[in-house]
């Protein structure tokens, strides 16, 4: 085989999918039945010079593909495949890696370059492959440029794969100060000083010690900072990413540079090319991520004087900031995207602006007023649509007490806006704006409230109106409605949306049907929207809530009648049919909230029951999820009425537990199967087997997603509670599983954020299942057989009390 690799590799890129699939097939086998040979095989290839281009970049980005995976369970397996591999094949392969490193062939290189950082990602931590970071580094010494860049390219990939106590202080300098050499201004080649510029962004979170060092900081600041006046774009802009970075990472250290700083990006923003002047904005936006943070670690308990980590950079370069920032938000493009992921100056701006007011509240307004006042009514659309983002931009930070008096004599204004204005842009910006009113001011000043009963009207009548003009617009106008009626949230008995809830819910209705709903989410605005309305409604509506269950049903019908549609429509079909499952089930769980409510629904159950057992039937993925979440609410109002439909729905109950492809469709149903033990309570024993079956294969799995086996625990203690001591003959599955979970949390000391929210979520759920057994036990003489499993369950507890990442 290793003779004919080359062939494979360019046949598996064929355009004929014949050809590609019998070449794919061919190096699967290979790699199942001798993994050895196939990974040297693909490093030799990658290494060879005389190869074609095509064969060598699929050959490391296999062999890349060997090494790591996303999942977290494929790679611990991918991980300890590597690590049991022969030591002397291993020396092969990486010295095919490292000889790669000096090819004429870019493509190669950097392929080469990234392979080896999975490799050490692997093997540094296990103190293996001690000599890598030495190699790297006499190549950067060489006098080849390419050989030097790839060498860079390859230490910044491995300071990204690693955590920084894997490599000792000694080769951190050695790192920094080869990757602060290849950024000077004295390297003439850009490759070399692109490399290097990219490499510290990746080594900065090993530079604790050389940051707390005032020369080494300011040496690296120089650097950084002269690298941010290349001549080259590509070198500037990744300057600019290294300040961010440093912003973030290193914020008590930049009061000596941050006048210099200031200079140097406010530059950028007025003369650069946009990816450089993007960046230049990120860092002010970075400083003020940092702020925001302190100030709400310490609440409101410091005053100007305490002695907190704050050096309110912000709130110095305030007069000189502000206004930077609102040039750019006159710098839209004329035929910028309307939807989400268009990012330009303007937006980076704006955004800016926005978390400006967050860290220093009222002191913003007033820097922005005579912005808005002076462009609000300019002929050109630019200086229109830039006064009302300015405005949106800051409604969250500033006191209501500042904003509420401007927002009031604004509003008005806004509203015949959203209707008249000729320009599309501003229109869209417009009702984004007035979403934010509603989100952040509508409920707070009793006496001078934003929304009234007076004015109450013509919102509504705006914001329905505008659902009808393009997507974009409509899009924005549901949002704004949907804040406005969350505004309502917490109302009892009357609301001032109740007189329009039918008119509202028509509006939505219409939306959810153009033609052209399929554009800007706009469809799943809509019901976005129409949920809100329906969470936030009264008693006084109850009876109109009630009329759109029928409303919902037909729909969802239509959506199963359909026929032969292409997997276009198709797509969309099962996109709606999620949209009205999700509807449904709000409307159960308000219209459950009030016992005449949900007498009056109970007279739909069999129809709602059988439509939702149409749409499992229809086996589409998504569906299912919120098909499923609205049979959890369905079964929670029935309570123990629900018995009648589990015969036909066990079967997809089944079937959810046993999806690990789409684990969130596996996740969504364990906890359905909470809330119908919650129903049924004992009622559940003739299911309980199956359901404990499944529970503990998928426990036992390693194909499931380790984000399930959480909530399969608290299901275990939902189960106890239902059915009490008849959880007897599950115990001597059920609490040996606890205990393994509970022995494994206790081994996450060092291990990231990600993994220490993943332990605290492990907890919680071994935490429940725990209390729902020992409830269901408590007037049982069985209680006996919980004893022996004492001493581990007061280890457990014992240990989450010592935890200090609680």
């Amino acid at each position: 085989m290793a003779m004919e690799v080359t062939q494979v590799l360019l046949s598996a890129q064929s355009v004929d999918a014949t050809v590609r699939k019998h070449a794919e097939d061919m190096l699967k086998q290979f790699q199942e039945q001798n993994l050895a040979s196939f990974l040297l095989s693909l490093s030799a290839e990658l290494a060879n010079e005389e190869k074609p281009v095509n064969s060598r970049k699929l050959a490391g980005l296999i062999l890349k593909n060997a090494l790591d995976a996303k999942e977290q369970s494929r790679k611990h397996e991918l991980v300890q495949r590597w690590l049991s591999l022969d030591v002397a094949l291993k020396s092969q392969i990486k010295a095919c890696l490292l000889q790669t490193l000096s090819s004429t062939i870019y493509d190669a290189r950097s392929t080469a370059s990234q392979v080896i950082a999975k490799a050490a990602g692997i093997e540094l931590p296990h103190k293996q492959w001690p000599e890598l970071i030495g190699s790297l580094l006499s190549n950067v010494h060489q006098v080849s440029p390419h050989v030097k860049q790839a060498s860079l390219e390859a230490l910044g990939y491995v300071c990204e794969e690693v955590v920084p106590d894997v490599i000792d202080q000694d080769q951190v300098n050695k790192i920094l100060t080869a990757v602060v050499q290849g950024m000077n201004a004295n390297e003439t080649n850009v490759e070399v000083r692109l490399a290097a510029s990219r490499a510290l962004y990746n080594a900065l979170g090993f530079a604790q010690a050389n940051f707390s060092n005032d020369m080494e900081r300011d040496y690296i600041m120089r650097v950084v900072c002269e690298a941010t006046l290349s001549p080259e774009v590509k070198i500037r802009q990744a300057a600019f990413e290294c300040l961010v970075s440093i912003g973030s990472t290193y914020y008590e250290k930049l009061a000596a540079y941050i006048k210099d700083i200031f200079t140097i990006t406010s530059k950028a923003v007025r003369e650069d090319e946009e990816p450089v002047a993007l960046q230049a904005i990120e860092f002010w936006s970075s400083i003020c991520d940092e702020e925001i943070d302190i100030l709400e670690e310490y609440g409101g308990d410091f005053t100007a004087d305490s002695d907190i980590p704050c050096y309110y950079f912000i709130k110095q370069a305030l007069p000189a900031l502000v206004p930077l920032l609102l040039e750019t938000l006159l710098k839209q493009e004329e035929d910028q995207d309307q939807d989400e992921g268009a990012w330009n100056l303007a937006m980076a701006g704006g955004t800016c602006l926005g978390l400006v007011a967050r860290t220093v509240g009222d002191d913003v307004v007033p820097l922005v007023m005579p912005f808005i006042e002076e462009n609000i009514t300019k002929a050109d659309w630019r200086q229109r649509e830039a006064a009302t983002y300015a405005f949106g931009s800051i409604l969250e930070g500033p006191s209501p007490e500042k904003l509420t008096p401007i927002v009031n004599v604004a509003l008005n204004f806004m509203l015949s806006a959203l209707t008249k204005d000729p320009s599309s842009h501003v229109k869209d910006t417009t009702a984004w704006t007035l979403g934010r009113i509603f989100e952040f001011l509508h409920g707070f000043s009793v006496e001078n409230p934003v929304v009234t009963t007076a004015n109450c009207q013509q919102i509504i009548t705006v914001l329905l109106q505008s659902m009808k003009d393009t997507p974009n617009v409509a899009e924005k106008s549901c949002g704004a409605l949907y804040f406005l009626a969350q505004g309502y949230e917490d109302v009892a008995s009357t609301s001032p949306l109740a007189p329009y809830f039918q008119e509202i819910v028509q509006a939505l209705l219409n939306v959810s049907h153009r033609e052209d709903a399929n554009e800007s989410r706009l469809r799943t605005a809509a019901y976005e929207t129409l949920n809100e309305v329906v969470r936030c409604s009264t008693e006084e509506t109850a009876r109109l809530v009630l009329e759109l269950v029928q409303v919902i049903m037909t729909e969802l019908h239509n959506t199963l009648e359909a026929q032969r549609l292409s997997s276009d429509e198709r797509e969309k079909q099962t996109e709606l049919q999620g949209l009205l499952c999700g509807c449904m089930q709000v409307i159960i769980q308000k219209l459950s909230a009030s016992e005449p409510a949900k007498f009056a629904l109970m007279q739909y159950a069999d129809q709602i029951m059988n439509i939702f057992l149409q749409v499992f039937a229809s086996k589409s993925v998504t569906v299912h999820e919120e098909a499923m979440l609205a049979v959890g609410a369905f079964a929670y109002a029935s309570g123990p009425n629900f018995f009648k439909y589990m015969p036909e729905f066990y079967k997809y109950l089944e079937m959810g537990l046993q999806n690990y492809e789409e684990y969130q469709v596996c996740a969504v149903t364990v906890g359905v199967v909470g809330d119908i033990c919650r129903a049924l309570e004992d009622k559940i024993l003739p299911y309980c087997d199956g359901i404990m079956t499944q529970l503990l294969k998928d426990l036992s799995s390693n194909q499931l997603h380790r984000s399930v086996k959480p909530p399969i625990f608290s299901c275990f203690g939902d189960m106890a509670l239902a059915i009490g001591e008849n959880f007897e003959k599950y115990l001597m599955y059920a609490l040996p599983m606890l205990q393994s979970a509970a022995e494994l949390s206790a081994r996450t000391q060092g291990f990231d954020e990600e993994m220490i929210e993943y332990t605290n979520l492990l907890r919680n759920g071994i935490l429940e299942a725990y209390s729902g057994i020992f409830q269901g036990f408590k007037n049982s003489p069985k209680t006996q057989l919980l004893i022996p499993h004492a001493p581990h369950i007061l280890q457990f507890l014992d240990l989450i009390y010592m935890e200090k990442d609680m």
